[in-house]
């Protein structure tokens, strides 16, 4: 039942929770009445979020409301809304804002598609080569789409349905197993892996990036080039795997498809050649990861280095100085606007609960649980990463979980002795693979599933089996890629 703009039930378990935290429960020894308090709010939100209570933008700006109005990081009333508001002073939540910003010209010039239709094209003779092509594309636009779901949702998908259609696979039609079932599950599968393979491929990573420096003292501050190098070889590995992984456990009906090169080709001639926009776009594209990946700084030295989200701004004003995007256009943006106020609300909340040693104290908490185990850090840190991962199927969010968890299993972790870097990575790249569980696991997965190629069924048993292979991967060869590389 909804009554203004708010979802009774779950609204209801959420102030439940919220008081329940603040006025039942006891304040444990060794934590502070106003760490209690806000641990209270925090979660009271995160149920809110999970619950869908109201939109995330709408719950965060109650959140700060909220945290300004108790008082609960500050007894002074100006200092307590300069706490609430301290969020949207972050230049991470602004990188990820602008670049959502800048993707929105991948979609208005067409270029996406392009890029699509090109690889289809290349290698789309057989069904598997579509499903690469697929990857690939997505691979390529991923440094620049900070929406996992715009990409995966708003970009492929419509590519792979179209292909689909073509063959005449359609679920209306109880056609889905011809092709469309097995396109759909490459789409859907590629997305968490090249959302973990840059700092911008999905809105929840710079907060990452912030709680691994917070926990560490900022003796860890990872950088767009550092992720991305980490990322690189587990990443290629796991999406070279995931064509292969789907088609063994569902094999498409159609397994040649030498249309599907003619298709694209066609949609590449209706298109013609690169417009003025997505000449522009790709200037930009490349533009932003030779300055990302800090080229010039290694070329000509420090001097040089530039900062991740000036880098994000520059790109912004090439597109609207050159009119490939114009000032409407930022507005109606709404995805970006919406992710910096909740992005703010959480980064907030997160920061003010370890300045006020919550999470220090859940850290010493589940430390000490897994501790008396017995084991090693190797293995200490492993149960944490699978619990972490796996815990996911109870969140239809990921900023949610990321925001709720990391910190203090991240901090657990380094309590138990494992590599600051090695954990951090490991975790990081969790946080988007997870994504692979559910049909509700993240904003990217009820577009594809909605489509109606994949039943409930198969969706989870090969999220369950792509889980396995992915943490697989980015465990044991991101782990020995990353110790070649010196990180631990």
């Amino acid at each position: 039942m909804k009554v203004g703009g708010i979802n009774v039930f779950p609204g209801v378990v959420a102030v439940v929770v919220t008081l329940a935290i603040w006025f039942v429960i006891p304040v444990p020894d060794g934590v502070s009445s106003n760490a209690w308090h806000l641990l209270a709010l925090f979660v009271g939100t995160i149920v809110a979020i999970i619950g869908k209570v109201m939109p995330i933008g709408a719950i965060a700006v109650l959140a700060i409301t909220l945290v300004a109005l108790t008082g609960v990081t500050n007894d002074s009333p100006s200092g307590a809304i300069k706490d609430a508001l301290s969020g949207f002073s972050n230049s991470l939540i602004w990188l990820i804002g602008i670049a959502i910003m800048i993707s929105r010209g991948l979609a208005k010039t067409g270029l996406g598609n392009r890029i699509g239709y090109y690889f289809i094209s290349l290698f789309g003779k057989k069904s598997i080569g579509v499903g690469y092509a697929l990857a690939i594309s997505e691979l390529i636009i991923a440094p620049v789409t900070p929406s996992n779901t715009a990409r995966g949702g708003g970009i492929m998908h419509p590519i792979m349905k179209s292909i689909a259609t073509s063959f005449g696979s359609s679920p209306e039609e109880g056609t889905s197993r011809k092709i469309g079932h097995y396109l759909a599950l490459v789409n859907y599968h590629i997305n968490p892996i090249t959302s973990a393979m840059f700092i911008t491929a999905t809105a929840p990573n710079p907060l990452i990036v912030k709680l691994i420096a917070d926990a560490t003292g900022a003796d860890i501050s990872i950088t767009w080039g550092t992720w991305a190098l980490a990322a690189l070889l587990p990443g290629l590995v796991c999406i070279a795997l995931v064509p292969l992984v789907v088609y063994a456990i569902y094999p498409p009906e159609v397994k040649s498809t030498p249309d599907a090169t003619v298709f694209a080709q066609n949609k590449l001639n209706e298109m013609g050649a690169l417009s003025y926009g997505e000449k522009v776009m790709v200037f930009v594209f490349a533009l932003l990861l030779i300055l990302w990946a800090g080229v010039p700084a290694m070329l000509l030295g420090p001097d040089f280095v530039v900062n991740t989200t000036a880098v994000a701004f520059l790109g912004l004003s090439v597109l609207l100085v050159t009119g490939v995007l114009n000032w409407d256009d930022v507005l109606k943006e709404k995805s970006a606007w919406d992710t910096v106020v909740w992005f703010s609300a959480l980064v907030m909340m997160a920061t003010f609960l370890n300045k006020l040693g919550l999470v220090g104290w859940f850290s010493n908490v589940v430390q000490g649980s897994i501790a008396q185990l017995g084991f090693g850090w190797e293995v200490s840190a492993l149960i944490l990463v699978v619990v972490y991962f796996y815990v996911h199927y109870f969140f239809a969010s990921t900023t949610a979980h990321i925001t709720a968890m990391f910190a203090a299993f991240y901090s657990a972790g380094l309590l138990l002795g494992a590599p600051p870097l090695y954990l951090g990575l490991l975790l990081a790249g969790a946080s988007s693979l997870m994504m692979s569980l559910t049909h509700y696991a993240t904003g990217t997965s009820p577009i594809i599933f909605g489509s109606g190629y994949v039943s409930m069924e198969n969706w989870w048993v090969m999220g369950f089996i792509m889980s396995l292979v992915n943490l697989s991967v980015w465990g044991i060869v991101g782990g020995l890629w990353w110790k070649a590389l010196g990180y631990w």
